[in-house]
């Protein structure tokens, strides 16, 4: 009867593992199903991915620099410029 009932759990431990095994294989199907769903949803919805989005916003961070570096040549030069009808009327 010993004998019986541990090969009885022995069966059910061996049941219970390929359960918990079969219910992990589903969980990642499921998640890759779910995954590939949403990307066509976000691609559909035109969506910008993270790379695309950083490099934008890099392209603006240079280009504001920029903009800063034009402003203060031209504040100086309209100082130069001034200076410069000063003299003339002067």
């Amino acid at each position: 009867m010993t004998q019986t009932s541990g090969r009885f759990f022995d069966e059910l431990g061996k049941l219970l593992t390929d359960a918990a095994g079969a219910a992990d294989g589903v969980r990642k199907e499921v998640e890759g199903v779910v995954r590939a769903q949403a990307e066509r949803v976000l691609r559909d919805l035109d969506v910008v991915q993270r790379e695309e989005f950083e490099a934008v916003k890099a392209m603006a961070q240079k280009a504001r620099e920029e903009n800063e570096l034009l402003k203060e040549r031209v504040a100086t030069l309209e100082v130069k410029s001034a200076k410069g009808k000063d003299k003339k009327s002067g």
